[in-house]
């Protein structure tokens, strides 16, 4: 071994190792608070019709669903079908929320698959 190289670590390469620690605490608390503000979001999806509204939390929990006599006047068949489109709606932004709101929170990170 070469007088002076160590293990190959220099002082830069751990000041960046340190800050990518930092930075991952930062994450991680980051990520905690996200939780819960998911638990306390309501997401409101409905269908085409607006007859139908499906309640989720942000972390895709079922809250509720209001269905108006309009819809219960179509029949099971159709019911059925508008319950599940508010369903998709809900879903589907609910999805979008939780992927905004981690974007914002790693951002400036390169990690790998995000």
């Amino acid at each position: 071994m070469t007088k002076g190289q160590g293990f190959g670590f220099g002082l830069g390469k751990m000041k960046e190792l340190a800050e990518a620690f930092k930075k991952a605490q930062e994450v991680q608390q980051g990520a905690k608070q996200l939780q819960e503000e998911l638990e306390q979001m309501e997401i409101e999806g409905s269908s085409a019709d607006g007859s139908v509204k499906v309640v989720l939390s942000g972390n895709q929990e079922p809250l509720r669903v209001e269905i108006s006599e309009a819809a219960i006047a179509q029949g099971a068949g159709t019911l059925s079908e508008t319950v599940t489109a508010a369903m998709k709606d809900a879903y589907e932004k609910s999805t979008a929320t939780m992927r905004e709101r981690m974007e914002e929170l790693t951002s400036g990170l390169n990690l790998p698959g995000m």
